[in-house]
């Protein structure tokens, strides 16, 4: 048994400035910019929502912009397990996570817990 559930929306920015591209995004949306405090997360934004919608992250990124979604989980093997059953393709792992594919092509990321809520609102899967 492990739990997942929908955790981020990531706006990939082809930039080296970070703070650049979530100024855009910020006052597009109506947010506030948080800067991570670790050393790996340089590259990273979090755009401070309200407590009941979903949490946004701008990466400085060096592919094309676009934007994909994160899965939260308890247990990353065993949910990117389930993921491939479904017709997802593994793409690359990264630190903890992997970067997935969609059977039609969407990227996605598949992480540990991200929110303090996790598990309260999580899907259990058997």
């Amino acid at each position: 048994m492990h739990r997942s559930r929908f955790a981020q929306l990531v706006i990939d920015c082809e930039t080296t400035d970070p703070d650049w591209a979530a100024q855009f995004w910020a006052q597009a949306l109506g947010c506030r910019i948080h800067r991570l405090h670790s050393s790996g997360d340089a590259m990273y934004r979090q755009l401070l929502t309200h407590e009941n919608q979903p949490c946004v992250l701008v990466q400085a990124v060096e592919h094309a912009s676009r934007m994909h979604l994160d899965i939260e989980t308890d247990d990353v093997e065993a949910e990117v397990v389930r993921l491939e059953q479904l017709g997802a393709a593994r793409i690359a792992q990264v630190k903890q996570w992997w970067v997935m594919a969609a059977p039609t092509g969407q990227r996605f990321c598949v992480l540990p817990p991200q929110r303090p809520d996790f598990p309260a609102h999580s899907n259990v899967w058997r």
